[in-house]
């Protein structure tokens, strides 16, 4: 049965019980991003499966460094990863993406189904949930707006999945010696420090009530 999921050019925007909307601008995956993702389940985790599915424990907040929605969305949209990035083209030929993108004015958009497998964190592609939000480093600070999506995204996802852990992306390696660690190469490791410790702490702070697990030490 293929696996190939059709989407028409426009947007689909869907209403939550929130000011705050998804607005659905899917990346592709095609046949060719389904078999490189199996094909990365199985090699860096030796998960065999029929599909792509995950089962979401962790929110894993990021920032994209690009400066605009645009050119951060053409960055996942291909399905296999460019030639600019030598640091993680050696664990495989499927490219980065996120499940969720947030851009500067707030606005959320879905770039793949929620429960799909997205490349965006070391040795927990298969149970996290990946949010990008466009811009960050020093050049360009993420914004309030972007802070008060996070927080109304957390929630939705917390109240939608079984979710135990809210990260940054920064965070990711002190999971090495945890259960949902599949990682099986030692030597693949990158440095990040995406989305800032102060994007974080506010996200955080705003969703203590939700009562995630502390991260292991």
């Amino acid at each position: 049965m293929k696996y190939i999921y059709f989407f028409t050019i426009c947007f689909i925007v869907i209403s939550c019980k929130s000011t705050n909307t998804i607005v659905d601008r899917p990346i592709t995956f095609d046949e060719e991003r389904k078999i490189l993702t199996l094909e990365y389940l199985s090699d860096r985790y030796g998960l065999q499966k029929d599909s792509p599915e995950i089962e979401p424990k962790m929110v894993v907040l990021h920032w994209t460094v690009i400066p605009t929605f645009e050119e951060s969305f053409k960055a996942f949209n291909r399905s296999t990863l460019p030639n600019s990035r030598p640091d993680i083209n050696t664990a495989g030929a499927l490219n980065v993406s996120s499940q969720f993108m947030v851009d500067r004015d707030g606005t959320i958009y879905r770039l793949l189904p929620e429960t799909t497998m997205a490349r965006h964190v070391i040795g927990l592609n298969h149970c996290a949930i990946g949010v990008e939000n466009v811009g960050g480093d020093e050049g360009q600070p993420l914004t309030k707006a972007q802070v008060k999506s996070n927080i109304w995204l957390v929630r939705y996802l917390a109240n939608k999945y079984d979710i135990d852990y809210l990260i940054g992306h920064y965070e990711y390696t002190k999971f090495e010696d945890h259960p949902l660690w599949l990682e099986q190469d030692n030597g693949y490791r990158t440095q990040k420090t995406d989305p800032g410790t102060d994007f974080m702490n506010k996200v955080r702070n705003a969703v203590k009530d939700l009562n995630f697990k502390a991260l292991p030490e």
